[in-house]
């Protein structure tokens, strides 16, 4: 394992979690599954997606995810942001700027790397016409961002 790793606390869906993310990322593993006993229920996880080890535990209802944190995706092309947008948001919420909720309430960007370099550009007006096409949406469309770029 790494030696910084994103420790997860769920209320009973460490496993199930670990399934659904390793079933949206295609570069991903699962990694031990540890249980309170030889038959008890599942105490933690590991897994990696896209090179990042995560662990997970079943800790309880005490605590609950929020925004204050999000796991930030870059994506190099359109279609791997609508294909990790579509399968973390199924059965969460989406959120403005490339946000969303999965369904355990955990929170992601995914965002397109060019984006970055349009929000970046030295022309002021051009970054602020791709700041504000960005602020309309949720799920992050590249082509329109650039389309923005283009006409300031």
């Amino acid at each position: 394992m790494k030696k910084i790793v994103p420790f997860l606390w769920y209320n009973g869906q460490a496993e199930e979690a670990m399934l659904h993310y390793l079933a949206i990322f295609k570069h991903s593993r699962a990694g031990e599954i540890s249980r309170m006993s030889p038959d008890g229920p599942v105490f933690s996880v590991t897994f990696t997606l896209e090179d990042q080890d995560f662990y997970a535990l079943n800790g309880g209802p005490q605590y609950s995810f929020t925004p204050a944190i999000s796991l930030f995706v870059s994506c190099d092309r359109q279609a791997e942001v609508d294909e990790l947008y579509d399968g973390l948001a199924a059965g969460g919420s989406e959120e403005p700027c490339g946000w969303l909720k999965d369904k355990f309430g955990l929170s992601w960007q995914i965002i397109p790397t060019r984006m970055g370099q349009l929000l970046r550009d030295k022309n002021p007006a051009k970054a602020q016409a791709v700041m504000q096409a960005m602020m309309q949406m949720k799920k992050i469309n590249l082509a329109a961002l650039e389309a923005a770029y283009a006409s300031a």
